[in-house]
């Protein structure tokens, strides 16, 4: 009997001794699986990929440093040092239209969307600049827009200080959410505007006065009407703080 009750103990115990084992390796291979969020696909230092559409250059992409996650729920690829893109006008073979760098960038491959952080600079080949903190893009609505305060500058050298703008993103269609502030830029053609020689200012006074000096002075002479005196009323000013 005691044997017997020794047998079906030693049993048991081999029996959950196994149990725990087994679960303890299940535990393990648990904790062991990967995660794909944090699953890096695609590794990749100085890139530079050059976009050619019908024969024509079309942009340039240059990045020190790529990393993409494809596995993730919301797969991505990051820019951690930065982008330079250089687009180039349709109608040419080698004109540049427009450049943007920036110190960050993420780009979500199934929505289509980029994300530029971090001195955000847009520089167009008409004058126009954009300065900004953020910048998104999205490929499908070809739409930009920002949700910081930004700098832009037209044509024409006006700017403005936004807070939070949309445009297409050829910069022709804004919508400015508040603007901050404003600045006009006046330019005036010179006189001498066609002169290749410029003279120091010195010289130039200098030769006035000589040319005043040499002038024969002329001799006062009374001013009369008619033969008859005029006399000058002096006018009092009705502002009494001059």
């Amino acid at each position: 009997m005691l044997r017997s009750i020794q047998r079906y103990a030693q049993v048991a115990l081999l029996i959950a001794g196994s149990a725990i084992l087994l679960y303890s390796c299940d535990k393990e291979s648990v904790a062991e699986e990967p995660n794909d969020e944090a699953l890096m696909t695609e590794y990749s230092e100085h890139l530079t990929m050059t976009n050619t559409e019908n024969g024509r250059k079309s942009y340039v992409f240059t990045a020190p440093l790529v990393e993409g996650y494809s596995l993730a729920k919301e797969p991505y690829q990051e820019f951690r040092k930065g982008v330079d893109i250089v687009t180039y006008q349709k109608d040419s073979t080698g004109a540049v239209d427009a450049t943007l760098t920036a110190n960050y960038a993420i780009h979500y491959g199934n929505r289509k969307l980029w994300e530029a952080k971090g001195n955000v600079v847009v520089k167009k080949s008409n004058g126009q600049e954009l300065y900004t903190q953020q910048l998104f893009w999205n490929e499908k609505t070809r739409r930009i827009w920002s949700n910081v305060d930004s700098k832009i500058v037209e044509e024409s050298g006006n700017s403005y200080i936004v807070e939070g703008f949309e445009s297409d993103d050829q910069l022709k269609d804004w919508k400015f959410r508040r603007i901050k502030g404003r600045m006009w830029v006046n330019i005036e053609p010179t006189r001498d505007a066609d002169s290749t020689s410029v003279k120091p200012v010195a010289d130039n006074v200098s030769a006035a006065k000589e040319a005043v000096s040499e002038q024969p002075v002329k001799p006062a002479r009374p001013i009369r009407g008619n033969d008859r005196k005029i006399q000058l009323t002096p006018v009092e000013s009705n502002d009494r703080s001059l």
